[in-house]
């Protein structure tokens, strides 16, 4: 029976004259639409994990790319109502979700010299951006887009993904140039990532010291695949619905209060870190017994946006718009490195793994660097990076935005 169906339906989509009217059909079912987006989101994460070109091209790469392909070739739609409920309802869900284990005391308390390596890399990120926008100031992403993209990718740069997608939603930001400038800078970050590989050395050395000897017995030996899960109670039925409804509690009093204080129009995500921050770090045990259920379902979240990016993006304004994204986003992150090293190594004297270390936090966050930490058998900086990498989630939102009113006053020296 069901193959006699698939033979049916693979007739009808052959048919020259009944193809269109098939995919329109297809277009308006709903059902149809939410699956596409599953099927790429889990097939993105899938690929990260079971093979070595997944984990080089990264879950989010491989999803969105995936979801251009697929929406250029017609058969998923450019437009649909469930592109706007990823965006506008799972993505607000996937902030606090993320960031369950933002216990500031915990950071501060866990970090040592790695917390300061980390603010010398969110700096250079901000010196990156000043120095890059004016010089490839992006007009063809449209008027009064580049600066809104420079700010977003400055986010992804700090703290990681999760920032650049609150940074852009906060900003307005146009779907294709999202979907084009995560597309450029996944494979920036990417190659970056390599390098920064590349430079490290593997092992410790006898100058490390034990500096989380008293948060270091909940940590076992880890891979990337099981980095969300340190820490936090098994995922279960229960926990998965707790975490949940605390973040749908914790989007309400962001949203409430994004009302009764900020002009009509701002997106509310970043009250919504600041209010998920808040309870982390006021109620840590609480929010520690959820954060692996939260993990899990907010890269689900996340990787949906991915793909519901990646279907709204017209192919040929995202290749028209990449090279220039591509070589803003290489431009920001040289410039990061280059003033990280000159200022962590030879001005404060910042070990070189620490300082890789935290450059790797606020690129790609918590759970990329706490991978490269173990890969590297640097085993007591795993812990301090992932707690780093998490101070990324909640801090660079906010400085972003911040770094977008400077960046409208800037003159532009190519125009």
């Amino acid at each position: 029976m069901v193959g006699n169906h698939v033979a049916s339906v693979v007739n009808i989509v052959s048919r020259g004259g009944n193809n269109n009217s098939f995919l329109r059909n297809l277009h308006t079912d709903q059902t149809f639409v939410l699956s596409a987006i599953l099927l790429l989101s889990s097939f993105g994460v899938t690929l990260e994990k079971k093979t070595q070109f997944g984990k080089a091209l990264s879950a989010p790469l491989a999803t969105m790319t995936l979801a251009l392909i697929v929406a250029n070739l017609g058969l998923v739609p450019f437009a649909s109502p469930l592109y706007g409920v990823v965006t506008k309802k799972l993505v607000p869900l996937a902030v606090p979700l993320l960031l369950y284990d933002s216990d500031l005391r915990r950071v501060l308390n866990g970090t040592g010299s790695l917390l300061f390596a980390f603010i010398v890399g969110a700096f250079s990120t901000i010196v990156g951006t000043v120095i890059t926008y004016p010089l490839i100031p992006l007009k063809s992403l449209g008027i009064d887009q580049g600066w809104r993209v420079a700010s977003a990718l400055a986010a992804r740069h700090i703290g990681g993904a999760i920032n650049f997608v609150a940074v852009a939603d906060t900003l307005n930001v146009g779907s294709t140039a999202v979907s084009a400038a995560i597309a450029a800078d996944n494979v920036v970050v990417a190659l970056y990532f390599a390098f920064l590989f590349y430079l490290s050395k593997p092992g410790e050395d006898d100058e490390i010291t034990s500096m989380i000897k008293n948060t270091r017995n909940d940590l076992n030996p880890i891979d990337s695949e099981k980095i969300s899960e340190v820490g936090g109670d098994a995922i279960t039925m229960a926990s998965l619905g707790l975490s949940l409804t605390v973040a749908s509690c914790l989007v309400t009093i962001g949203n409430i209060f994004t009302k009764l204080m900020l002009p009509v129009g701002i997106s509310s995500l970043p009250l919504i870190s600041i209010a998920t921050v808040a309870g982390a770090t006021m109620f840590p045990q609480f929010f520690n017994s959820i954060r692996a259920s939260g993990a899990a379902m907010g890269v689900l979240f996340m990787q949906m946006f991915f793909a519901a990016s990646g279907f709204t993006g017209n192919i040929k304004l995202v290749l028209e718009s990449a090279p220039t994204l591509f070589l803003f986003s290489a431009s920001q992150i040289a410039i990061h490195f280059l003033t990280l090293i000159g200022v962590g190594r030879f001005l404060f004297g910042l070990k070189k793994k620490e300082l890789y270390l935290a450059s790797n936090a606020n690129v790609g966050g918590p759970t990329t660097a706490a991978a490269m930490a173990q890969a590297k058998e640097w085993n007591s900086l795993v812990l301090p990076s992932l707690l780093v990498g998490i101070l990324g989630y909640s801090c660079a939102t906010p400085i972003a935005l911040g770094l977008g009113q400077i960046l409208i006053r800037l003159p532009k020296m190519i125009t």
